[in-house]
């Protein structure tokens, strides 16, 4: 008998842990090779793990609601076990009554996921002396304000990397931070407004409605991927100094181009052609003009990525989604249009891997499609950069001192300061603007 170890995988660069959120078997099962296995969900992706081989379900290392980090182990596979055997082995599973708890950091950090004392911890990784310490800016910054030694914190990460949850473990035992500063947080995080008397409360299939401050309410707790995008954004403001510059460009030789070749486009390869292909294009040009855009920081240094993953913030009836198209550069503008399509299809399916949202390098985020003329994009970590684009509306420009109706929109870049200046934006929003405006590439 072979014991066959499934691990939660790596769902993206930027992602350290995910929710299960379902199993699809339970213990006892037969499991065929690449068969569901369970479901995890994380800020970028809701996904389905597929079974690595055939065997039985013996051990379920965590219940769904459980937050995973990456590269634990969540289930244990007999590749011969009968079912007998696979029942007799104990599960690990947390009560009831002691689920996990959202817990914001102090300063407005994001928040981060508290075990509850009842619950299964992750292994945790020892590491020998003199072995360089693996964490987060997010922990580190948390370790500072709590004057915690991180050389005291055995991680449970891969190759030993302490996560948040290792840290405030950490902090529980060793009692560096009160408790009723963890309970007055957890008490916030469930209840972000001051909880109504129960006289004046009722119950609404899981939400709770009544009166706060005299205004009538309704609680309803965020989904598991809202909360991730949460906690991916305002670390994201936290760790870059972000600032947006704005250009104006015109759009009408696009217009006139487009109306005059989307049937013909349409026919030919089976999909409509949209305005989104153009502003890819475009940004594809900006790059390479400015390589430093399709970077990361690590440390002190600068990361210049060798290929472009450009990635597409797509919206969902349930949130916000970045999948991405790997190795743009290598692709013709029908083939770019081609996979923008096929992503966003897949995203609204839930049919996305974890590979589709790994390894972003730029993301574009196309907020004009709901109207919005100008907006002011979060960057997507760990990169640097991110091109949003607005709504495009007629509007009288002067074109050689005449007035004259033009399609125009609004392209901004949001960059991290550290390594990006005003002068590097300018030029890449310089060369997108020319690009555009000055289209020569075909379209068919």
């Amino acid at each position: 008998m072979a014991k066959i170890e499934v691990r939660m995988p790596q769902m993206g660069e930027s992602i350290n842990e995910g929710t299960l959120t379902r199993w699809h078997k339970k213990v006892g099962d037969k499991v065929a090779i690449e068969e569901i296995l369970f479901e995890i969900s994380t800020d970028k992706v809701d996904t389905e793990i597929p079974s690595p081989a055939a065997g039985t379900l013996v051990q379920m290392m965590a219940p769904e609601g459980a937050v995973i980090t990456v590269n634990s182990v969540v289930a244990i596979l007999d590749d011969a076990a009968g079912a007998v055997a696979a029942v007799s082995t104990p599960v690990v599973t947390a009560p009831a009554e002691a689920p996990a708890v959202v817990v914001p950091s102090p300063a407005s950090a994001p928040a981060v996921v508290v075990p509850s004392p009842a619950s299964t911890p992750a292994a945790s990784v020892a590491r020998a002396e003199g072995e360089r310490l693996l964490s987060s800016p997010l922990v580190r910054k948390m370790a500072a304000e709590h004057n915690v030694d991180l050389t005291q914190v055995s991680g449970s990460g891969e190759s030993g990397r302490i996560v948040k949850n290792d840290l405030l473990n950490f902090m529980g035992t060793q009692s560096q931070v009160p408790a009723p500063v963890v309970a007055a947080a957890a008490a916030q995080a469930v209840a972000p407004v001051r909880t109504a008397p129960a006289a004046q409360m009722r119950t609404t299939g899981g939400a709770a409605a009544g009166l706060v401050d005299g205004v009538r309410v309704e609680r309803v707790p965020m989904t598991t991927m809202r909360r991730k995008i949460a906690e991916h954004m305002v670390m994201s403001k936290h760790t870059s100094p972000h600032v947006t510059s704005i250009i104006e460009v015109d759009m009408q030789k696009i217009v006139d181009l487009r109306a005059k070749f989307k049937d013909k486009f349409e026919t030919a390869h089976g999909f409509k052609l949209s305005f989104m292909p153009f502003f890819m294009a475009a940004a594809l040009e900006g790059i390479k003009a400015v390589p430093v855009v399709n970077s990361s920081v690590d440390g002190d240094a600068v990361l210049y990525k060798k290929d472009i993953n450009l990635g597409i913030a797509v919206a969902l009836d349930w949130g916000l989604i970045v999948p991405n198209i790997k190795n743009a550069t290598e692709r013709s503008f029908v083939g770019l249009a081609r996979e923008l399509n096929n992503v966003a299809d897949r995203a609204r399916l839930k049919k996305l891997s974890p590979d589709d949202v790994r390894g972003g390098t730029f993301s574009i985020s196309n907020y004009g499609g709901f109207g919005t003329i100008i907006g002011q994009p979060i960057i997507n970590q760990p990169q640097v950069a991110i091109m949003g684009v607005g709504a495009m509306t007629k509007k009288p420009v002067v074109i050689n001192d005449a007035i004259a109706i033009r399609t125009m929109v609004y392209v901004v870049l949001s960059f991290d300061h550290r390594v990006i200046d005003g002068s590097d934006s300018g030029k890449f929003l310089s060369t997108v603007k020319n690009a555009l405006e000055n289209w020569t590439a075909p379209v068919i």
